[in-house]
């Protein structure tokens, strides 16, 4: 980690008496003599003759280069001062150090730094501030270190740079060195200074507290000082105090601008705080922002995160003309709808929203990016809309997008929800480079499709390539351990997670090691395991002991896990259906008459029971009384097929809706093909049993993707390993 040098820390180096009296301003290149006739003209590099020039001409021609992004103008200008003998000019040379590192030509920056016979406090700011810009902050340091280790004073301005780099850095040490500094000469005050200091707390997460002790010694706060404070808030997820902070800024009487409205409304999304929206949304229409996209943008997305749809789209509709950002938040806005909607129907709703706002996007002639292909393969992944993600993975590479590894791992997500690991496979050998993200959605591709030494060589390998695994990896890799049966290896690697990468076990890896004792029988190992838990049991613990214990037949410990099961969700219809039919097929009906008042007496809403199938884009959904004719005929010509291979049905039970929409899957897809069904509530197990022999009669492979989990059902076989179906 860097740091300052010891002559600092010693406290041997010292400011100048003049200090803190310089100007409130950083000497601005344009400020001496920028009137020269020069500066007037269309600029014009080659029309200079250095027999004319004055030193002065240059920093006006050099700052159009800065304007330009014109490296090349900056590199004629260059010679032109050196056959113009002007190299000896410092704040020329300056200005070409500062053009340099704007322009991105770091070496070019260093080397005219470098052959300067003398330098000033702004020479070594303007070199800092370059490599900052160019995203080297280390490097940046580094030469703060040695201008101070020559004697040279630093102003708040290479304070304010430095910390800067600090932030990028996330140099939590020497940012509080750097702060030191700027308590002893007394610059706490400073308006540029406080808004650095307070964007370096902000960015090293966890010193919120210092960043309104910073912001609140500002003498003379400005909008960025306040939009700084409030998007610390946001970073360190303190929305609340950000909306505060909002109205103080207000009652102060500052005008806000496009950055701190944006701000305030993404944490009103954050909290879902549509009230506090709206005043923000008609505030910012007062103010002359009604046509603004940044805001805009933000105004949409909380109307879609708070499921004021109409709003959304009247407020999309409204506009002249819409950018590929704008159709960007749109797409998003209804992805991550689908991760916080209330139950998988209002889920697919927002899907294939999304899916339409996409299939438009690409008919107003706008190209997407990679945010809107990686939002949009998010989508596909979650309805296994397996047919528009391989459209888009086309497009991926016909774009060149297929290169970045957020859309790469986005695929692999993808192939892998759908049911296809293959395709998973591919997505992932086609990555030129890979992250730990991209390692852990393959691993845990592999063991959701029980593929469990395939995942755990997959481990070895990332872990070979230097990669260190994080939570969300081990939790692949126990569900590896735990479909294949590996209890001791399952347990060898819990332990290496907690004593070699010092991670603490979340409910997610509790559970993998629970799955794995309940899918062997070793139930009382199980319910041992839960007791020792540092945390309460969740649904999900509970959901796994009461399939545990019907597939093994202990009823009582079913019944209790079921009831604790209850106990967390007193209002889910589908835990009631589940208990009900255990209580039934045990005879309990005393236990069912209660069970009975308890969903009166809670207001528990029926179970509805929906799927659905996408063919060519189409989507087909299903109740469980469906009537068509056709599927009718199918059906009843499957259940008698399939009772001769095991299956029982009693004649005056009503279909449930899955088995409807792979019926007419059956019926309309091509032969062979992969039906893909998504399914409202979880899948019983009298259906789960059905589909399994119709994947052996049809030679078909099935999915269906109910509220709990995704079924593969291949040759009479699920990936579930039959502990996936609860009712």
């Amino acid at each position: 980690m860097a740091s300052l040098p010891s002559v600092v820390i010693g406290n041997t180096i010292k400011l100048e008496s003049e200090f803190k009296r310089r100007t409130a301003n950083f000497p601005s290149i344009e400020k001496r003599n920028s009137s020269s006739s020069y500066s007037d003209k269309a600029f014009d590099a080659l029309s200079l003759d250095f027999r004319e020039v004055e030193s002065s001409t240059y920093v006006p021609l050099l700052q159009k280069c800065v304007e330009n992004n014109s490296l090349q103008e900056a590199q004629m200008i260059h010679a032109h001062i050196m056959k113009s003998g002007k190299q000896e000019d410092l704040f020329v040379m300056t200005s070409l150090v500062n053009v340099y590192g704007k322009c991105g030509a770091m070496e070019a920056a260093h080397k005219v730094f470098d052959k300067l016979s003398k330098r000033n406090v702004v020479t070594w700011t303007s070199l800092m501030s370059g490599y900052v810009h160019n995203s080297q902050p280390e490097t940046a340091i580094q030469v703060f270190s040695q201008m101070l280790e020559t004697g040279s004073y630093p102003t708040n301005y290479t304070l304010g740079v430095i910390l800067n780099a600090c932030s990028a850095l996330l140099d939590f040490k020497l940012g509080r060195q750097v702060h030191g500094y700027v308590v002893k000469y007394g610059l706490e005050d400073d308006t540029s200074i406080g808004n650095t200091l307070c964007n370096f707390y902000s960015k090293c997460i966890g010193n919120l507290d210092s960043a309104m002790t910073a912001f609140w010694r500002i003498r003379e706060r400005n909008v960025i000082s306040w939009t700084t404070i409030v998007s610390a808030c946001g970073d360190n997820r303190n929305p609340d105090s950000g909306l505060y902070l909002f109205t103080r800024m207000l009652e102060d009487g500052i005008e806000p601008n496009e950055f701190i409205l944006t701000s305030i409304l993404s944490l009103c999304s954050t909290i879902q705080a549509k009230d506090f929206g709206l005043q923000v949304h008609s505030l910012s229409i007062k103010i002359g922002y009604e046509s603004n996209i940044p805001v805009t943008n933000s105004i949409m997305y909380l109307y879609l995160k708070t499921g004021s749809f109409t709003e959304a789209k009247k407020l999309f509709e409204g506009l002249e003309t819409v950018s590929l950002v704008t159709w960007n938040a749109m797409i998003a806005g209804h992805a991550q709808m689908m991760e916080v909607s209330e139950n998988i129907l209002s889920a697919s709703r927002n899907g294939f929203e999304a899916l339409d706002m996409f299939s438009k996007l690409q008919k107003s002639g706008l190209k997407p990016d990679l945010f809107t292909l990686s939002s949009i393969l998010t989508v596909c992944s979650n309805l296994l809309a397996l047919e528009q993600g391989q459209q888009v993975h086309a497009q991926a590479i016909k774009t060149g997008f297929l290169s970045d590894v957020v859309v790469g791992t986005a695929l692999v997500n993808m192939y892998n929800k759908c049911g296809t690991i293959e395709g998973a496979c591919k997505a992932f050998v086609e990555m030129p480079t890979r992250t730990l993200i991209s390692w852990t959605s393959m691993i845990t591709a592999f063991a959701q499709h029980g593929l469990s030494r395939h995942a755990l060589d997959l481990f070895s390998d990332m872990r070979l390539a230097g990669d260190r695994p994080n939570k969300v990896t081990f939790v692949g890799v126990l569900a590896a351990c735990s479909h294949a049966g590996m209890v001791d290896q399952g347990l060898t690697y819990f332990e290496l997670m907690k004593n070699e990468y010092k991670i603490d076990p979340i409910m997610d890896h509790y559970g993998c090691i629970i799955d794995m004792f309940v899918r062997l029988g070793r139930l009382e190992e199980a319910f041992e395991f839960v007791n020792k838990m540092e945390f309460e049991p969740n649904e999900f613990i509970w959901s796994l002991l009461v399939a545990g214990c019907r597939s093994h037949g202990n009823l009582e410990k079913g019944f209790y896990a079921a009831e604790k099961l209850l106990d967390l969700n007193p209002k889910d219809p589908e835990l009631y259906v589940m208990l009900l039919n255990m209580y039934v097929s045990a005879g309990r009906w005393k236990d069912v008459s209660r069970l009975r008042k308890m969903m009166k007496d809670e207001k528990v809403m029926k179970l509805k029971d929906w799927s659905w199938v996408s063919i060519k884009d189409k989507v087909f959904s299903f109740r469980s009384d469906d009537k068509c004719e056709e599927i009718q005929d199918l059906l009843r010509d499957l259940v008698e097929r399939s009772r001769k291979l095991g299956y029982e049905w009693k004649e005056n039970e009503e279909h449930h809706s899955e088995k409807f929409a792979v019926v007419f899957g059956l019926l309309k897809m091509e032969k062979r093909a992969a039906i893909r069904v998504v399914k409202s509530t979880s899948m019983c197990r009298e259906c789960h049993n059905f589909v399994k022999i119709v994947s052996v009669l049809t030679e078909r492979e099935i999915m269906v993707r109910d509220s709990k989990r995704l079924h593969r059902f291949v040759k009479g076989k699920c990936s579930c390993g039959d502990f996936g179906s609860l009712l």
